[in-house]
């Protein structure tokens, strides 16, 4: 498996459809050395306020997304 590490340099959009959340983002890609023979994830690295950002903007896509669901399956008993 081959891991990466994923720089957010800028968060352009969010929008859902049919279930699916995109995010927008300008990133700087590269394939991660190979350090540790233990290490098999890639590795996301944000500053602290495009974290924020993102935290905000999801929790406004799935607030959106939960609105389309019916009301007997927003209380969290499904």
């Amino acid at each position: 498996m081959k891991t990466y590490d994923i720089e957010l340099q800028r968060l352009k959009s969010v929008k859902h459809d049919k279930g699916l959340i995109e995010i927008g983002v300008d990133a700087l890609v590269l394939p991660r050395p190979a350090r540790d023979e233990h290490t098999v994830t890639s590795c996301i690295s944000l500053a602290v306020d495009d974290a924020r950002t993102l935290m905000i903007l999801l929790k406004q896509q799935i607030t959106e997304l939960d609105k389309l669901n019916p009301r007997s399956r927003r209380s969290g008993r499904c």
